[in-house]
């Protein structure tokens, strides 16, 4: 056998005449394992790379989403009132009016107060929820010195009484910053009187006074007003005016729709058009006949008397009196 001969062919050529590339010539078989080795080395490192970066991309974003949902949902976590007690021993009393002053909560109240030329307060209050929602220290009520910065924690919504009467309700923060020299260095504890005001949702915060002369029980008592004390109202139709109104009711549909009945549909005309027209007719009739023979002192047509003249009645009389009537 004779030696295998080596054909070698070049690309045609797709350019113009003159500036066509260089021609390249195929490669020999002893060149093809070499490059088909190198095109899938090659092909292998491209999808490696790709793997890996699409499996670090894919680790970041899941990071991201993770850290956005956490930041997100941190302002849903505001803490509110927590009654005094375990939960299980809770008075349901006190639930209930927490529920009622649930719609305060979204309100911030501020006042002041200055007491000579030393003290000079800013006091900041909300309903079950804290006035700085950031440092989570529970607090409900806070007074701040304006004239040093200083801030004091007067009471905490996780230590909350809460109870009314007919026309108020008295809500109690305890549980806040201790007293210095005053109380026996107790915990600061805050009063809060909500009076029953209709059509005002809030109004009127201030505070009445510090009791902190006392050896125990001191407490800051503050007061508002709010419609949410007040109670419900009832309704003050009596029982006969239900009646008087329905009954009215009752009538109005009756001549409205008999009317309407026997003007479209029988075709009245008239007086006609008042539905059973002839029966109240009749009962008018009877109502009066029964008038007549029971209300009335006498009978209505009465016939007239006349009394007769009694011949003993009548003075004797001359036979001749009219004698002088006759002719001569």
């Amino acid at each position: 056998m004779g030696r295998a001969r080596v054909v070698r062919r070049t690309w045609p050529s797709q350019w113009p005449l003159g500036s066509a590339p260089a021609r390249r010539p195929w490669p020999v078989p002893e060149q093809l394992p070499l490059l088909c080795r190198a095109v899938v080395r090659t092909e292998r490192t491209v999808r490696g790379s790709r793997m890996s970066s699409h499996s670090h991309t894919s680790a970041v974003l899941v990071v991201f989403m993770a850290l956005a949902v956490g930041v997100g949902a941190e302002p849903l976590t505001e803490k509110s009132c927590d009654v005094v007690g375990d939960e299980s021993t809770e008075s349901q009393m006190e639930k209930a009016l927490l529920k009622k002053l649930e719609p305060l909560s979204q309100i911030r109240f501020n006042t002041t107060v200055e007491i000579g030329t030393t003290e000079n307060y800013a006091y900041h209050f909300r309903v079950c929820r804290e006035v700085n929602s950031s440092l989570h220290d529970f607090a409900g009520v806070v007074q701040m010195d304006r004239q040093s910065g200083k801030t004091t924690v007067i009471g905490r919504i996780n230590e909350t009484q809460v109870f009314n009467g007919s026309d108020w309700i008295m809500l109690i923060y305890k549980g806040g910053d201790s007293y210095g020299r005053h109380c026996s260095g107790e915990k600061r504890r805050a009063v809060i009187m909500i009076s029953c005001k209709r059509g005002i949702t809030a109004s009127s915060f201030s505070i009445i006074s510090e009791e902190r002369e006392k050896e125990q029980d001191c407490f800051y008592l503050f007061e508002m007003d709010s419609s949410v004390a007040c109670p419900a109202e009832d309704s003050h139709l009596s029982t006969g005016s239900i009646l008087l109104i329905t009954f009215s009711s009752v009538i109005a549909v009756y001549i409205i729709g008999g009317f309407l009945y026997q003007r479209l549909i029988v075709g009245a005309k008239g007086m006609e058009q008042f539905p059973h027209f002839a029966f109240w007719q009749d009962l008018g009739n009877l109502v009066a006949d029964g008038c007549d023979f029971v209300c009335r002192s006498k009978p209505r047509n009465v016939p007239a008397t006349y009394r007769g003249v009694g011949d003993d009645q009548l003075g004797d009389e001359s036979e001749e009196r009219d004698d002088h009537l006759l002719p001569m």
